[in-house]
């Protein structure tokens, strides 16, 4: 009897990720260009506080080679650069989470975050709450001065949502630093981004190309 072509050939399940950092400034943004890259996926960024002649959206862009990656329109486009909640009040508006809804798209999704997972969006919301079940998400570390906390409170939180977690290291390497956290969060480890003197397209490409067999 003759095959089923879908069975031969079975339709990939597309997927979300969701970036996070343990902290501001620890690499997200290059993290996710690569990630995008990796898996020519759509890109966005729910919320983007300051920087918008420059916002993380424009440098993503600038740094992806392939011509399939989407990239979508910010739900929140605050001025200031403070955490949402603030931002939005200098503003003159609220952070309303059902405004904040996912694009629609038939290709793999790269959601970057705004900070860290408690980020305020508003009164009662944080950046976790934008994080749905079916995603996948990488947490982007960085080597400093109580990064091991920052490090384990983020994936352990996670974990105890029950979302599928794994981590980029970012910077030079700290092989202690980076041991323990493999041992105490027994996640998967994507690979680490490191201390480059410039990323563009043909680094976001070589990194894409090595991290791509393990998103």
């Amino acid at each position: 009897m003759k095959e089923n072509s879908k069975t031969l050939h079975p339709t990939k399940k597309k997927k979300t990720y969701f970036i996070t950092g343990i902290s501001t400034e620890v690499g997200k943004t290059v993290a996710a260009a690569i990630v995008t890259e990796a898996l020519k996926a759509d890109y966005w960024k729910p919320v983007q506080a300051g920087e918008l002649e420059n916002s993380d959206t424009h440098k993503v862009t600038r740094f992806i080679s392939n011509k399939k990656t989407v990239f979508h329109k910010n739900a929140y486009a605050l001025k200031t650069p403070m955490s949402p909640h603030a931002a939005a009040e200098i503003d003159g508006i609220t952070v309303d989470l059902k405004e904040i809804q996912a694009p629609k798209t038939d290709n793999n999704l790269v959601i970057e975050g705004a900070g860290g997972l408690l980020v305020p969006l508003n009164e009662i919301n944080t950046i976790l709450d934008l994080i749905q079940p079916n995603y996948k998400v990488i947490v982007v570390s960085r080597h400093y001065l109580g990064s091991i906390n920052h490090t384990l409170l983020t994936v352990n939180l996670l974990k105890e949502k029950g979302f599928d977690v794994s981590i980029i290291f970012s910077g030079d390497e700290h092989k202690t630093t980076e041991s323990i956290i493999k041992k105490m969060t027994n996640v998967s480890i994507i690979g680490r981004i490191d201390e480059e003197p410039y990323f563009d397209k043909n680094v976001i490409k070589e990194y894409a190309d090595k991290f791509k067999e393990l998103l």
